[in-house]
C-alpha cells in the first residue's frame, strides 16, 4: 500500500449457503478438503448467485459480495450508500474483522473501532465503565490512555449517572450513545460507523455527525460511514461507494455517488406498488396502490404549492382485521432522503367504514417546487416491527410546482422545502 492507503481492498467476496451452517454435509467438506490438498479452488465457489433479495434463485449458495475493490486515503471520510440486501452491512462487517471473506484480501493501516449495531463489543454483565476499558483494551490501548479519554466518553454519552450500572439495564439509546462516544474517542486510525445512529434522538445524532466530522477534518482520521440518510452522508463524506446486488455499482466523489443512486432509485416509480421487490411486512394488510388526487379530485403525479392534495391508500385486506386498528406512519422526504413533513394516524383520529381503502387528506400542501418521495409503514395495533404488515420507502414520488402562494402576485420559488403563511408589515 501506498504511504496514504489506510484502506486497501482487493477482489474481495463473501459467499453464503442458505439455511445452513457450514457446508452442511460432510461430503462437500471432504471435497472442499480434496481440492485444498491438491492446491485446487474450492468447488463451491464456481456456484452461487448474485444476492438480488428481490429474486427467487435456484442455488443453495449466495454471494452477499463479490469482486469489491477499492481504497480509502488517511483522513477520508467514505460514504456506503445502497439499497436494503446490498451488502454494506457485510462489508462492514468483514473490514471490522467480524468475519472472514471467502476470497480476496483486505489490507489496513492502523487500528479499526468499528460501531455495527446496538450492543456489539459490551458485554451486557459488565457496567459502562467495564465496557469502556474493555474496549480500549481490545484496540490495543493502556489503562492510562482509556483513563485520560474516559470523562470524555461518559460526557459525551450523558451517561454519568449510570456509568457503574451493568449495561444489560440500558435503554437501547444510551447502549447506542456509549457505544458511538466508546468508538469515536477511544485511539483508533479507522472509525467504522453502521445505521445504528437511527437508535438514537434526532439532537444526538447530530452530535454523532459533528464529532464524526472532527474525526475526519480536525484529527485525521478515517471514517466509513453507512446510512440510508443521504443528507447526512452527503453533509459529512468527501466519497462514496454505492453497493447494489452485492456487486460495486460506483465508487467516486460523494455528489457523483449520490446522483447514481437517485437516478437508480427513481427507477423503482415505473413499477406498481404491489409488484415491488422491496416492500417489507407481514401482508395481513397490504398496500395494492397510492394515489395522489388535486383539489380538482383528479388522480395527479404534480401539484400546485399550497393546493390541497389527497393521498388514498388501496389495500387488500388479506387476514379481514378492522382498518380503524392501523397505524399509519407516512411522510415526504426530499431528494437526500431527508425527512420533511409526516402523519401519524394514532396522532389524529381515524375512522373508515371501508374494509379497501383509507385516505390521508391534506388541506394545503405547504411545500416549496421540488420533487418529493413518499414512504408509508402501516402496522397493526402497536408500531412493534413484528406487526408492520406493509412498509415501502420511496414510494411514490409528487412534483410539486411552483405557485403564488402568498397571494403577491409573484410566484414562490424552490428553496428550504416548508412553507408557512406568513405577511411582512
Amino acid at each position: 500500500m501506498s504511504k496514504n492507503i489506510v484502506l486497501d481492498v482487493e477482489n474481495v467476496s463473501k459467499q453464503y449457503r442458505l439455511g445452513e451452517v457450514g457446508t452442511g454435509s460432510l461430503q462437500h467438506d471432504i471435497k472442499r478438503w480434496w481440492a485444498n490438498v491438491r492446491g485446487k479452488e474450492d468447488p463451491y465457489l464456481k456456484i452461487g448467485e448474485t444476492n438480488d433479495r428481490t429474486q427467487k434463485g435456484d442455488s443453495d449458495y449466495v454471494w452477499a459480495l463479490r469482486d469489491i475493490n477499492f481504497q480509502v486515503e488517511q483522513g477520508q471520510a467514505v460514504g456506503i450508500i445502497g439499497r436494503n440486501g446490498a451488502g454494506k452491512s457485510t462489508l462492514l462487517k468483514l473490514l471490522s474483522r467480524v468475519t472472514k471473506p471467502t476470497r480476496g484480501s483486505i489490507k489496513y493501516k492502523g487500528r479499526i473501532a468499528s460501531l455495527l449495531e446496538v450492543g456489539t463489543g459490551f458485554h451486557p454483565e459488565m457496567t459502562g465503565r467495564e465496557n469502556i476499558y474493555l474496549n480500549g483494551a481490545i484496540l490495543g490501548m493502556t489503562r492510562k490512555e482509556i483513563t485520560r479519554k474516559f470523562d470524555e466518553i461518559v460526557d459525551f454519552a450523558g451517561v454519568e449517572r449510570y456509568i457503574d450500572t451493568p449495561v444489560k439495564r440500558y435503554s437501547s439509546g444510551m447502549y447506542v450513545r456509549l457505544a458511538f462516544a466508546v468508538a469515536a474517542h477511544l485511539e483508533s486510525e479507522i472509525l467504522i460507523v453502521d445505521e445504528v445512529l437511527a437508535v438514537g434522538d434526532a439532537e444526538f445524532q447530530k452530535k454523532c455527525l459533528g464529532k464524526m466530522g472532527d474525526v475526519t477534518k480536525g484529527e485525521g482520521r478515517t471514517v466509513l460511514f453507512v446510512s440510508h440518510n443521504i443528507g447526512a452522508v452527503k453533509t459529512l463524506c468527501d466519497s462514496g461507494v454505492y453497493m447494489k446486488n452485492g456487486t460495486l455499482e460506483y465508487v467516486g466523489e460523494i455528489e457523483n455517488t449520490i446522483s447514481k443512486y437517485l437516478i437508480d432509485t427513481a427507477g423503482s416509480f415505473d413499477e406498481p406498488i404491489i409488484l415491488r421487490k422491496d416492500k417489507l411486512g407481514n401482508k395481513k394488510v397490504e398496500v395494492i396502490d397510492v394515489v395522489f388526487f388535486n383539489n380538482l379530485n383528479q388522480p395527479t403525479a404534480e401539484i400546485l404549492s399550497g393546493d390541497s392534495l389527497k393521498i388514498k391508500f388501496e389495500l387488500e385486506n388479506h387476514d379481514n382485521l378492522d382498518l380503524n386498528n392501523l397505524i399509519i406512519a407516512c411522510g415526504f422526504t426530499d431528494k437526500y432522503e431527508n425527512k420533511i413533513v409526516s402523519w401519524v394516524s394514532d396522532e389524529m383520529n381515524l375512522v373508515t367504514k371501508n374494509n379497501n381503502e383509507i385516505t390521508l387528506e391534506i388541506p394545503k400542501f405547504n411545500l416549496r417546487p421540488e420533487n418529493y418521495f413518499f414512504t408509508y409503514q402501516i402496522s397493526y395495533k402497536t408500531t412493534n416491527p413484528k406487526d408492520f404488515c406493509d412498509v415501502l420507502i420511496n414510494a411514490k414520488t409528487i412534483s410539486v410546482i411552483e405557485s403564488d402562494f402568498f397571494n403577491s402576485g409573484k410566484k414562490i420559488r424552490p428553496g428550504s422545502s416548508l412553507l408557512l403563511d406568513a405577511n411582512f408589515y
